[in-house]
C-alpha cells in the first residue's frame, strides 16, 4: 500500500488541510492544490484497494435474474476493457457480458449453470496479481455467508414464553372506586333503575357492560342468532381458500424447474390477466392472396411477411389498435409500427419484432424476417429486436389450427390470431354454391383504449388489404 499526502489551502486561514489518501497504487499520486471551503482540520480518507465486482446486468426491461451460460474466461486470466467474459442467458435471449476495466479476474463468484440476482456480483476483478489473494477470499467469504444462520433465527430461543403475563391488578384502595362502564351500559341502569355502583363489571379492567346490568336486573340474555348452514359452510370455505391443500403427487412423476425464458413467459402471462380484454374474430378470403404467395415465394418472400406486411398497412389507418395503454390513466399512440411475431424455440416463446413494417417494401421485410429468426433460434437477439413491438401476430395457421385465441402481451393494445386458410362452400347472391378459401382471424384487444367498433373496423380493412393483395408488393 503506497500512501500519498495531498495539501489543499483553506480561504481566509491561509493554512494547509492534508488529506491521506491509501491506495494500491504504487507511485504518489501528483496533485495541484486548489483552493476548497473545508474546516481547518486534518481528515483522513481510505481507498480500498482496487478490486472490482462483475455485476449480472440486465439485459432486458423485464429481467430479474440471469443464468450463467458458461465463463468465457478462466481466473487467473489479463482482461481488457471491451472484452467478453461470461456469457449471460436472459429471459430472451443468450448475451456476452464485456468487462469495461482492465485487469486480472481473481475469483468467478457464480459459476456454470448457477443463477443470479440481477445487480448481484457474479466474479470479481484485480487490478494486480498483488490482490488476486485478497480477492479469492472475498469471493470464499462471500459465498459461506447464506449458510450463515440469520440474525432473526439467532433471537428464536429468546421467544420462549407460552403466555403473556396477566395484566397486574389494581391497587387496594379503601376510598371510592372509579366506576367503569360503557355508556350503553350506563343508559340501561338508568332505565332500570339500578345503582351503577353495586354492579360488578366482567368486561375488560372490570369495565361494565349491558350483559352485566341486566343480569343485576334479572333480565334474561336475548338468544344469539344462530348462523344459517349454509353461511356456516361458506365461511369456512372461503377462508380455506388461501390455504388450499395441495395437489396429490402424481407417481413417477418428476418436476423440471422453469428456464429463464420460460419464468419471464409466464410473469408475462400472469401479468396479462390484469387488462380487461375482449376478442373479435372474421373472415378472411385468401384466394388472391394465395396466388401473390405462390409468384413471389420463388423470391424469398414469406407467409409470415404478407401478414405482417398487410396488418402494417392496416394499423396506418387504425392507430388507435397501435396504442399502448401502461398506466391506466392515459395512452400513447405510437409513431411507429412495429409487428411482433412470436416464435416457437426450444425451451420457449420470442416475439421478434420487424420495425417499422409499413415502411419496409415486401422483400426487405422478408429478409429482415429471415435474420431475426435465425438470431433468434440462437438466443443472439438484442434487447431492441424483441422488446419493441406495438402489435403482435400470432400464426398457428401453419400446423393446420383452423382457429385460436392469443393473449394479449404487455405493454401492448392487441395480438392478432391467426387460423389456417382452408376450401369453404360459400352461396352466392344468385343461389349458385362456390368454394373460397378463408381463414379466421381473431383479435384479443385492451378494452381500456379499445373499443368494438375500432377492432371491427380495422379487421374489415385487413381482409380489404388481404383480398385485394397487389397493394402488399408497392
Amino acid at each position: 500500500m503506497a500512501s500519498s499526502t495531498i495539501l489543499f489551502r483553506v480561504p481566509n486561514t491561509y493554512t494547509y488541510t492534508a488529506l491521506s489518501f491509501s491506495s494500491s497504487v504504487s507511485n504518489a499520486i501528483p496533485c495541484r492544490s486548489f483552493r476548497l471551503p473545508i474546516s481547518n482540520r486534518r481528515r483522513i480518507f481510505t481507498v480500498q484497494s482496487k478490486i472490482r465486482e462483475i455485476f449480472m446486468p440486465a439485459l432486458s426491461s423485464t429481467m430479474t435474474e440471469g443464468k450463467i451460460v458458461s465463463w468465457i474466461k478462466s481466473e487467473g486470466d489479463v482482461l481488457s476493457k471491451g472484452e467478453s467474459v461470461v456469457v449471460v442467458e436472459s429471459d430472451k435471449a443468450d448475451m456476452d457480458v464485456e468487462t469495461f476495466y482492465d485487469g486480472i479476474l481473481a475469483a468467478i463468484v457464480v459459476g456454470d449453470g448457477e443463477t443470479a440476482p440481477v445487480g448481484a456480483p457474479i466474479g470479481l476483478l484485480a487490478e494486480s496479481e498483488a490482490e488476486i489473494a485478497e480477492a479469492k477470499a472475498k469471493a470464499s467469504s462471500s459465498s459461506s455467508s447464506p449458510a450463515a444462520p440469520p440474525p432473526a433465527q439467532a433471537a428464536e430461543p429468546v421467544v420462549v414464553s407460552s403466555s403473556p403475563p396477566p395484566p397486574p391488578s389494581p391497587p387496594a384502595s379503601d376510598g371510592p372506586r372509579k366506576i367503569v362502564a360503557t355508556p350503553h351500559a350506563k343508559k340501561l341502569a338508568k332505565q332500570q333503575k339500578i345503582d351503577i355502583n353495586s354492579v360488578v363489571g366482567t368486561g375488560p379492567f372490570g369495565r361494565i357492560t349491558p350483559e352485566d346490568v341486566e343480569k343485576k336486573a334479572g333480565i334474561a340474555p336475548k338468544p344469539k342468532a344462530v348462523p344459517s348452514p349454509a353461511a356456516a359452510t361458506a365461511a369456512p370455505s372461503a377462508a380455506a381458500k388461501p390455504a388450499a391443500a395441495p395437489l396429490p403427487e402424481i407417481p413417477g412423476a418428476s418436476v423440471v424447474p422453469f428456464t429463464t425464458m420460460q419464468a419471464a413467459v409466464s410473469k408475462n402471462m400472469v401479468e396479462s390477466l390484469s387488462v380487461p380484454t375482449f376478442r373479435v374474430g372474421y373472415p378472411v378470403t385468401t384466394d388472391a392472396l394465395d396466388k401473390l404467395f405462390e409468384k413471389v415465394k420463388p423470391k424469398g418472400v414469406t407467409m409470415t411477411a404478407l401478414l405482417a406486411k398487410a396488418a402494417a398497412m392496416a394499423l396506418v389507418q387504425h392507430p388507435v389498435v397501435n396504442a399502448t395503454c401502461k398506466d391506466g390513466k392515459s395512452f400513447t399512440y405510437n409513431s411507429n409500427i412495429n409487428i411482433a411475431v412470436a416464435v416457437a424455440i426450444n425451451g420457449g416463446l420470442i416475439t421478434p419484432v420487424l420495425q417499422d413494417a409499413d415502411k419496409l417494401d415486401l422483400y426487405l421485410l422478408s429478409q429482415k424476417w429471415k435474420e431475426l429468426v435465425e438470431k433468434a433460434r440462437a438466443k443472439q437477439l438484442q434487447p431492441h429486436e424483441y422488446n419493441s413491438g406495438t402489435f403482435t401476430l400470432s400464426n398457428l395457421g401453419m400446423f393446420g389450427v383452423d382457429r385460436f385465441d392469443a393473449i394479449l402481451p404487455p405493454g401492448q393494445g392487441a395480438i392478432m390470431a391467426v387460423g389456417a386458410s382452408k376450401p369453404t362452400v360459400l352461396t352466392g347472391a344468385d343461389g349458385f354454391f362456390t368454394v373460397k378459401r378463408k381463414m379466421l382471424v381473431n383479435v384479443t384487444a385492451d378494452h381500456r383504449i379499445i373499443y368494438g367498433a375500432d377492432l371491427a373496423a380495422f379487421l374489415q380493412t385487413f381482409a380489404n388489404v388481404i383480398e385485394n393483395p397487389d397493394s402488399l408488393t408497392l
